[in-house]
């Protein structure tokens, strides 16, 4: 069994890897912090935990954490970085949900979190925990930074087009893309604050971070290590990405909008999606002419994409769906830590979405 140890469980990533987590057959949790709630039970806290769970929050104690196989770090931002290299020292490997692993430029580290990285060594040393893209480095990896969810819809929605141009050695689409993304209230986190109370977010819709959201450079980053793979030049791509606040708990759906080349007009796209995610159990392609939605994959690690083209338009719209807090967050670190540990990539993630 992997001992694992989750520091900081009461946010919504927090109670998902609990949930994720208690069920999985090949794990046992055995350290779960939290400096609020410190020596009370889990279910007491949470309801939907009654007879799931009997552990009990815990100071966060390092020399704890560190006989622990791994630890999952479901804490704001700046937290892993602070306790990353003890653990490592002592054989635990680290799976961060926050964003001190995902990017590795320091200079936009510090632009969009205010903050300097306190193991810049370590990070050179993290993978990118997407396992559709990094999948062989997440097996060798000793730190993971786990994606942001908006970056896990945009990166994986475009990956097979990318893949498709790098073979072909041709541009298939203009050098732009924009990324249309919604998310539902749980994606700003479990936090008292005016602007997420039910009267300000039900019955509303509205656009933030339209002037920059630190989800972009994550976003840059993934577009420009898929345009990279192969050794030839490279047109970087002009990314315009906004966020959307929408009335619902769970749930996020990026329209992903490109303009395409006449090379890529020729192309079978529907074809091609469904050959690249052929493999891939948690990514579905929709049908010819289906779409997705967010309640088909609720409370599941799935994905799912459409892609669309017109008659005698250049235009290409790929629609991408997940739940933000499962593939989006806490189901893909469960994902990552099967596949640093050998484990089949599927053990404790396979949910059936939750509908209605």
């Amino acid at each position: 069994m992997i001992n694992v140890g989750i520091v900081g469980g009461t946010g919504y990533t927090g109670v998902e890897l609990i949930r994720l987590l208690s069920q999985h057959p090949d794990v046992t949790i055995t350290q779960l912090t939290s400096r609020s709630e410190a020596g009370r039970r889990v279910a007491d806290l949470f309801a939907s935990l009654r007879g799931v769970s009997d552990l009990v929050f815990s100071d966060l104690d390092p020399k704890r954490l560190a006989e622990c196989d791994v630890v999952f770090f479901a804490t704001p931002h700046g937290v892993a970085m602070q306790h990353a290299e003890f653990l490592l020292q002592n054989n635990t490997k680290v799976i961060d949900l926050a964003a001190d692993f995902r990017l590795q430029s320091l200079e936009d580290f510090k632009t969009w979190y205010q903050l300097d990285h306190a193991c810049p060594k370590l990070l050179r040393e993290a993978v990118y925990g997407l396992p559709e893209v990094n999948r062989a480095a997440i097996k060798k990896a000793r730190v993971v930074g786990n994606p942001g969810c908006y970056p896990t819809t945009a990166i994986l929605g475009l990956k097979p087009l990318i893949d498709q141009q790098n073979q072909q050695r041709q541009a298939l689409i203009e050098p732009w893309i924009i990324i249309d993304a919604k998310s539902g209230v749980s994606g700003a986190g479990r936090q008292a604050k005016m602007d997420l109370l039910f009267s300000e977010t039900a019955d509303n819709f509205k656009a933030y971070g339209v002037a920059g959201h630190r989800h972009l450079p994550e976003i840059v980053q993934g577009v420009n290590a898929l345009l990279s793979q192969h050794n030839h030049a490279v047109q970087r791509h002009d990314i315009r990405f906004v966020p959307h606040l929408v009335p619902m708990i769970r749930g996020m759906f990026s329209t992903i909008h490109l303009r395409l080349t006449d090379a890529g007009r020729k192309q079978d796209w529907q074809a091609l999606y469904e050959q690249a995610y052929a493999d891939e159990t948690f990514i579905d392609i929709m049908p010819q002419a289906t779409y997705p939605d967010t309640r088909s994959v609720r409370a599941s690690n799935r994905l799912r994409i459409a892609v669309q083209t017109l008659p005698d338009s250049l235009m290409l719209t790929i629609l991408v769906v997940q739940d933000n807090l499962v593939k989006g967050a806490a189901g893909q670190a469960v994902q990552n830590m099967n596949l640093m540990f050998e484990l089949p990539e599927t053990h404790g993630l396979t949910l059936t979405p939750v509908v209605p």
